[in-house]
């Protein structure tokens, strides 16, 4: 009997005993069993919009050495876009049958952002043990960017596991090994080429020497390859280049959409390129120093900006915000705020504003709220700043920085200029006898 009772206790689950513990118990099983739900049933299921399959049909075309910069402009299914670099990377998926192949690429997708994770935890020096991770992956995996980046079965999670391990990378100063980490990334899509703002005033030009030419090699392998890469130029470049009225959250793309005039469009992008210019003005000025607050937020800073005032900006490509989201676990983060949240609720919410009784409202709801969210984020990014450089400078602390008073360390007091006077006979008798 009490070896069967001593058997049963190492079968018994661990009891938390602390609220880390059971925080962590009590999120580890959700998360996963979320990330096994987005993977197995919604991304395995589909969706109508399918981003693979011209991704597919492009690789096949590449691979029989058939033209493949022939979609049809006219209709808003999903077109193939990618450079012939592009085409060089994807061209593998084409070797197996179609659903295998977009198993894999699901399946690749996940395990790159799942790495991501990783690193980003690793970047603010958290770990596994932490009760971040738990809630990183639950709450990653249940937004909309990661759901439909999965559903749809884009590149996008490969996208974000270069984005971070760039930024890991340029921390470290691991200058050649960053460039390949976001080069391999402007060889599909160049979303995140404004990043590069980062090694320019970091004085970090390494890093330029392999994130152009990691691009321009696979570029000038691809191209005799290709059967037909001057379509590239002449076809798909013209309609990246336009600013279209459907699937797009970017200010123009919702201001045509709803009909609004070009002056009114060209007022507002740039109304919030001030604000971008101030926030960046002030990042530079005042935290170039302070690494790792700078890196993400500066990053999070010139995409957001990138994708509102372009002329293509489109949900799911939020998941690039992870970083700047991240940095609320920072003391001197610019999320620390509940319009921060409500704009990442803008963005990441995987809530639909459809409704059947409220239909123009709901309709309007549904498709401004990524607009709202991305410019609420960089009207609250820059009001923070703003507030802390105008309380610095009426503090008369600029020098130290604009960090919130009760983060700065107290000053040590200044030494007395007075020569300190001996004790009095009487007083050294007294601390000798006692």
């Amino acid at each position: 009997m009490y070896r069967a009772v001593v058997f049963l206790r190492h079968l018994e689950p661990r009891t938390g005993r602390t609220p880390h513990e059971v925080i962590n118990f009590a999120l580890w099983p959700i998360a996963v069993m979320t990330v096994l739900h987005r993977v197995v049933v919604k991304a395995v299921n589909g969706y109508i919009t399918d981003d693979f399959r011209p991704v597919y049909n492009a690789a096949l075309a590449f691979l029989n050495r058939r033209p493949v910069y022939t979609a049809n402009f006219d209709w808003v299914d999903p077109h193939y876009l990618y450079p012939p670099s592009g085409t060089l990377l994807m061209a593998p998926i084409a070797i197996i049958d179609p659903e295998k192949s977009r198993w894999l690429f699901i399946l690749a997708n996940t395990i790159a952002i799942v790495i991501a994770l990783y690193l980003l935890l690793r970047l603010f020096g958290l770990g596994l043990n932490s009760i971040a991770a738990p809630i990183l992956l639950f709450a990653t995996f249940s937004s909309e960017t990661v759901t439909n980046t999965l559903v749809f079965t884009n590149i996008n999670g490969l996208v974000l596991l270069g984005e971070i391990a760039f930024l890991v990378l340029l921390m470290k100063r691991r200058d050649m090994w960053s460039g390949v980490a976001i080069g391999l990334t402007f060889a599909v899509k160049p979303i995140l080429a404004p990043l590069l703002l980062l090694p320019l005033v970091r004085g970090q030009w390494k890093v330029f020497v392999t994130a152009l030419g990691i691009p321009l090699v696979l570029t000038a392998v691809a191209w005799p390859l290709s059967a037909d890469p001057m379509d590239f130029v002449h076809h798909t470049v013209p309609y990246l280049m336009e600013s279209r009225d459907y699937f797009n959250s970017a200010i123009v793309g919702n201001g045509r959409y709803y009909g609004l005039p070009t002056w009114m469009i060209f007022t507002l992008r740039g109304i919030f390129a001030a604000l971008v210019a101030g926030s960046l003005w002030l990042l530079y000025r005042y935290y170039r120093h302070d690494e790792l607050f700078f890196v993400v937020t500066t990053s999070g800073v010139l995409l957001t900006a990138s994708w509102l005032l372009g002329s293509l900006g489109q949900m799911y490509y939020s998941m690039m915000l992870f970083p700047l989201v991240m940095s609320v676990v920072l003391k001197n983060s610019v999320m620390r705020n509940w319009p921060a949240w409500l704009a990442v609720y803008g963005f990441l919410s995987y809530d639909s504003w459809l409704s059947g009784r409220f239909v123009e409202a709901g309709r309007t709801a549904e498709y401004m709220k990524t607009t709202l969210g991305w410019s609420l984020l960089l009207i609250v990014i820059f009001g923070v700043l703003a507030v802390r450089y105008v309380t610095a400078k009426r503090e008369g602390r600029l020098d130290q920085g604009i960090d919130p008073a009760f983060l700065l360390e107290p000053r040590p007091k200044t030494p007395s200029t007075e020569p300190e006077l001996a004790p009095e006979p009487e007083a050294e008798s007294a601390v000798a006898k006692s």
